[in-house]
C-alpha cells in the first residue's frame, strides 16, 4: 500500500467515525439541552467535513491536530450521563485528560469534569424566553438564524415576532427570500416556508410572527401569546433611555440595542462586562461591532502586561448607512460611493471602551476608514504596555486565551500566513488576532484584529440576550480564570 493509500484510508476512517459523532450530538442538543463544543466552536447541525475541519483547528495546540478518534470516546461518554443544559467542550476535555496522571478511565474523567451538570447540580429546562425582534436589516436577520439555529429543545431563546414597517405587497414573501438567501452569508441551513394570510414566516419549526407596526406605541405584543419577552432592536432609531422604553409594552420585559446607547444605557461586551448586568436593568446596548472587537483583545492584554495608552485605526467594510453612489449624505464624507471609495470617518468605539471597561485607565482614541469590502473589517490596536515583552510572549499569551480563558467566545487565534479579510466571514468570534501581523518593540505592541462585524457581532448580541434571559447555561470544564 502506497503512502497515498494510506492517507486516503486514514481521511475515510475518520470521516466514518466523525459520521457516528452526528447522532450523537444531535441527540445531546435536542433531548437534553446539551451544546457540544470543540474548542469553543460547536459541532451542532455540523457536516462531517466540517467536524473533520474543526478537528484541524487544534493544531494551535503544541502544533498537533486533535483527531476524531480522541475526541468520540469523550462524545460516547456525555450520553451516558444524565446531564442538564449545558455547553460542554470536548476539546477542553481532550487536552485536560491528556495532561492528568491519575490513570482515570474517559467514562470517569468526563463524568467528574462535567460534575457541575450532572444530577442535583443540573439545571432544569423551563419553556423558554420569547424574542421580539424590532426591525429586519443586516443585524436582526443575522440575529434572527441564529436565534432559530439554538432553538434545540425549546428550552432556551424562542424567536416569537418580527416588528417592520409594511412594504406593500409581498411584502413578508420578499422578507422571508432575504432571510432564506443572503449575498455574504450563503443559505439559511433549513427551511422557510410563509403563510401570507396569518402573516408568519416558518423557518425550521419555528413559527414567527411578523407584525407591522410604524412605532413601538401601537402593539401590545400580548395580543399575540407574547409575554416576558426580551426585545431586540436592530433599527438604532433610539439610543438613550426615554426612546427605548418606548419599546417596554404589555408582553416586553427587557430591551436590547445593538448599537451604542446613549447616556446612561449600559454598554455590554460579552465576556467582559457581562456579569455587571443587574437583574432589574431592562434596557442595555450591545455596543458595537468594533467596540466587541477590541475591548477583549484589551482586557486580555491589560490583565497581563497593563496599558498605559493605545490608538485604534479601524479598516471597516461598507456599511447600508453609505450611498452607492455620490449623493447627499448628513455626515461628511459618507455621501460619497462606498463602493468606489476608502473613506475616512468617525468611531465611537474608542470612547465606547471607557464604558465597557471602566477599570482600563489608558487613554485610548480612535479613528476608522470604510474601504470597499462588503463585511469583515480589521482592528489595528496600537498599544503601549506597561512593561516591556518580547513578540513570542505575547503569541503564547494570546494563543492560551483564546483557547483556555474565559475569553476564548470573544478572542479566536489564526496563523495562517496569508489569511485576507473574506477567510472571517462567518467567524463566531468578537475578534480574530492575526499571530502573523502582530508586532512588538519593547513595551509597544500592534495587534491585528480581524472581525466579522456583522456575524460576529450578532454572536455576541445572542451571548447577551441568552446571558439577561438566565438561559446562558454553563461550561464544562470551567475555562481557567
Amino acid at each position: 500500500m502506497t503512502v497515498n493509500d494510506d492517507s486516503f484510508t486514514n481521511w475515510k476512517n475518520r470521516e466514518e467515525i466523525a459520521e457516528s459523532m452526528i447522532p450523537l450530538i444531535g441527540k445531546l442538543h435536542r433531548e437534553r439541552d446539551v451544546t457540544v463544543l470543540l474548542h469553543s466552536r460547536s459541532l451542532v447541525n455540523k457536516s462531517v467535513v466540517s467536524i473533520l475541519k474543526t478537528h484541524r483547528f487544534a493544531r494551535q495546540i503544541a502544533g498537533e491536530e486533535l483527531s476524531v478518534t480522541e475526541t468520540l470516546p469523550f462524545v460516547q461518554a456525555l450520553t451516558s450521563l444524565d446531564l442538564g443544559p449545558s455547553q460542554i467542550d470536548i476539546g477542553m476535555l481532550a487536552a485536560t485528560y491528556k495532561a492528568d496522571d491519575r490513570g482515570l478511565s474517559v467514562e470517569a474523567f468526563t463524568a467528574e469534569a462535567v460534575a457541575g451538570a450532572t444530577g442535583a447540580n443540573k439545571i432544569e429546562g423551563g419553556e423558554g424566553r420569547d424574542v421580539v425582534l424590532y426591525g429586519f436589516g443586516r443585524i436582526g436577520r443575522l440575529v434572527a438564524r441564529l436565534l432559530i439555529e439554538k432553538s434545540g429543545s425549546g428550552n432556551g431563546l424562542r424567536l416569537r415576532a418580527i416588528v417592520v414597517r409594511g412594504g406593500g405587497d409581498e411584502d413578508i414573501v420578499k422578507r422571508a427570500s432575504l432571510l432564506r438567501r443572503d449575498s455574504i452569508h450563503g443559505q439559511f441551513q433549513g427551511t422557510i416556508t410563509v403563510d401570507e394570510a396569518n402573516s408568519t414566516i416558518f423557518a425550521n419549526g419555528n413559527a414567527i410572527k411578523v407584525i407591522y407596526a410604524n412605532d413601538p406605541s401601537e402593539i401590545d405584543y400580548t395580543a399575540y401569546g407574547i409575554k416576558n419577552a426580551i426585545l431586540i432592536d436592530n433599527t438604532g432609531k433610539w439610543r438613550d433611555r426615554e426612546g427605548l422604553s418606548e419599546h417596554l409594552r404589555p408582553g416586553i420585559d427587557k430591551v436590547v440595542l445593538t448599537a451604542p446607547g446613549k447616556g446612561d444605557v449600559p454598554n455590554i461586551v460579552h465576556g467582559v462586562n457581562h456579569d455587571t448586568v443587574k437583574p432589574d436593568e431592562q434596557i442595555l446596548s450591545c455596543a458595537s461591532c468594533t467596540t466587541n472587537a477590541i475591548v477583549p483583545p484589551l482586557k486580555a492584554m491589560d490583565d497581563e502586561f497593563g496599558v498605559l495608552r493605545g490608538h485604534v485605526e479601524t479598516v471597516h467594510s461598507f456599511t447600508n448607512d453609505q450611498n452607492l453612489l455620490d449623493n447627499y449624505h448628513k455626515s461628511e464624507r459618507r455621501g460619497r460611493s462606498a463602493p468606489l471609495n476608502m473613506v475616512i470617518t468617525e468611531t465611537g468605539a474608542a470612547s465606547a471602551v471607557a464604558k465597557a471597561l471602566p477599570e482600563l485607565k489608558a487613554k485610548i482614541s480612535g479613528s476608522s476608514i470604510r474601504v470597499p469590502v462588503p463585511d469583515v473589517s480589521i482592528a489595528i490596536l496600537n498599544l503601549q504596555l506597561g512593561r516591556e515583552t518580547t513578540r513570542e510572549e505575547v503569541l503564547d499569551y494570546l494563543r492560551d486565551v483564546s483557547l483556555t480563558s474565559p475569553l476564548r467566545r470573544q478572542i479566536d487565534f489564526i496563523t495562517a500566513p496569508d489569511a485576507v479579510s473574506s477567510d472571517f466571514i462567518g467567524s463566531r468570534h468578537a475578534s480574530i488576532v492575526d499571530a502573523g501581523a502582530l508586532k512588538v518593540d519593547g513595551d509597544n505592541a500592534i495587534l491585528y484584529l480581524w472581525y466579522d462585524n456583522e456575524f460576529g457581532y450578532s454572536c455576541q448580541v445572542i451571548r447577551v440576550v441568552q446571558h439577561v434571559s438566565g438561559v446562558e447555561y454553563p461550561t464544562f470544564p470551567a475555562p481557567a480564570v
